[in-house]
């Protein structure tokens, strides 16, 4: 009964082999992709940062409504657009309260990605790490070393594009939430100048 089990096991883990090879080639080219639009957006905090630190730091009650004459145009970062929402509804704590939660939940959306990553791509390296090592071990005893060297080779490609799709999820990821934590700040500065100016 034992020995039925363990093969019905071996199975099923076997055939788990090709979707977790099919999801790290995903993770993999998820993660590149990652790469391209993370550079796009540090490039875009780097311009507005600046400028929204010597505006912020001049900020009071007598200024904070001619703010959105001093933003940076044209730029999509998804501060300024919250900074410009929250002077458009200045006379209404509810909405800027709202509005407060939802950067929130648009910070948490943009830093999801990076989340998956680094949560998947060790799971599923360690996965593809496992599951060869059982037909290596018995090409090991068979003396079948074709087997046993192509079954490591897939061990350790497994291992390695996991890790390096876990690394830029987490490095990301890391440098999203404390630009989301500094925006944060800003936001919750700004709603309450508004709240007080009321």
């Amino acid at each position: 009964m034992m020995h039925y089990i363990s093969d019905i096991l071996y199975w099923i883990s076997t055939g788990l082999l090709v979707p977790v090879i099919v999801l790290l080639i995903l993770l993999f080219g998820r993660a590149l992709l990652l790469i391209g639009s993370f550079f796009g957006q540090y490039l875009s905090v780097r311009k507005t940062e600046a400028l929204l630190k010597q505006n912020f730091d001049a900020l009071d009650g007598n200024n904070v409504t001619t703010l959105a004459e001093r933003l940076p145009n044209g730029q999509k970062s998804l501060v300024v657009s919250y900074i410009r929402r929250m002077l458009e509804h200045k006379d209404s704590e509810a909405h800027l309260q709202k509005l407060l939660s939802d950067f929130e939940i648009a910070s948490a959306a943009d830093l999801a990605t990076s989340k998956t990553l680094a949560k998947m791509g060790p799971m599923l390296g360690l996965m593809g790490t496992l599951i060869p090592m059982g037909p290596a071990l018995v090409g090991l005893s068979t003396g079948d070393i074709a087997s046993m060297a192509y079954n490591m080779q897939v061990a350790f490609a497994t291992t390695v594009v996991g890790l390096f799709s876990a690394a830029i999820g987490f490095i990301t990821g890391q440098v999203k939430a404390r630009w989301y934590q500094h925006d944060s700040v800003n936001l919750q500065f700004l709603a309450d100048l508004l709240t007080e100016k009321q």
